[in-house]
């Protein structure tokens, strides 16, 4: 526990010290809120969007950012401590406590960088449930963190990372959003054929949290496969990130001296 805390409390300091990650923090989410809402107040109305087109805007900018964020946190967590974190796995540090510390200050900087965009969500839209509606903008922001972590461990370069994790947050949204309706199904084992956009990481979290802000409702046939993108998620990146940090590499040689 005391590795875990001294972990978790140098990762929230060497990210509060860069100034350009502090500065996202608090410049993203109402740029991107507010964006996505003055974008769309000519949007025509449409049944998919369930909400006026400015508010619906808002819904869809609010989940961008903090999902965006979130998974950016988690990208740079992995890619900029690789090298420390291989050393220290080397030196009997525990891979699983090292991921979790990565995992905690991802957890504590979505929860910052979700209250900021709830914050200026709930200044233009009147939020029914607002402790709920967080609570989903933090589990969104948990899955695309998750994300980041992937991404992270199997992209060698942050700028490589970033434009993965961008390219994915964005066609994820605007597929989940509504905004453009898709009709494509896959078949599913067990599930017959399952619309394409219920398989995309943000669908479920987008219709919790349209639920949860504008309808004051928990929306609870949501929560199941979230919760199965959470725990797919954290397995990939436990295993990929093992790998990364030495899981496949020899243990080092011991040289006979007479």
């Amino acid at each position: 526990m005391g590795r875990l805390a001294t972990g978790t409390r140098l990762g929230l300091v060497e990210f509060v010290r860069q100034p350009t990650t502090l500065a996202m923090l608090l410049v993203l989410p109402p740029v991107v809120v507010e964006t996505y809402g003055v974008a769309l107040e000519s949007f025509p109305q449409l049944p998919s969007l369930g909400a006026d087109p400015a508010t619906a805007g808002r819904v869809t900018g609010t989940l961008f950012a903090v999902a965006f964020l979130s998974g950016l946190v988690g990208l740079f967590q992995v890619i900029s401590a690789r090298s420390a974190d291989e050393r220290m796995t080397v030196a009997g540090f525990p891979r699983a406590t090292l991921l979790a510390t990565r995992l905690v200050t991802m957890v504590a900087v979505t929860l910052a960088g979700g209250a900021v965009a709830f914050g200026v969500f709930a200044r233009r839209v009147d939020v029914a449930a607002p402790a709920l509606a967080f609570g989903v903008l933090v589990l969104a922001g948990l899955v695309y963190g998750l994300l980041g972590v992937v991404v992270g461990t199997l992209v060698p370069r942050e700028l490589e990372g970033s434009v993965v994790l961008v390219f994915l947050a964005d066609v994820d949204n605007a597929l989940s959003s509504g905004l453009f309706p898709v009709d494509a199904a896959v078949p599913v084992p067990g599930a017959g054929d399952v619309a394409v956009t219920d398989l995309l990481p943000l669908y479920h979290p987008h219709e919790l949290f349209s639920a949860a802000a504008l309808e004051g409702e928990l929306a609870t046939g949501h929560l199941g496969p979230v919760a199965a993108w959470v725990l797919a998620l954290l397995g990939i990146a436990f295993l990929a990130y093992g790998h990364s940090t030495g899981g496949g590499l020899p243990a080092p040689v011991r040289r006979w001296s007479p």
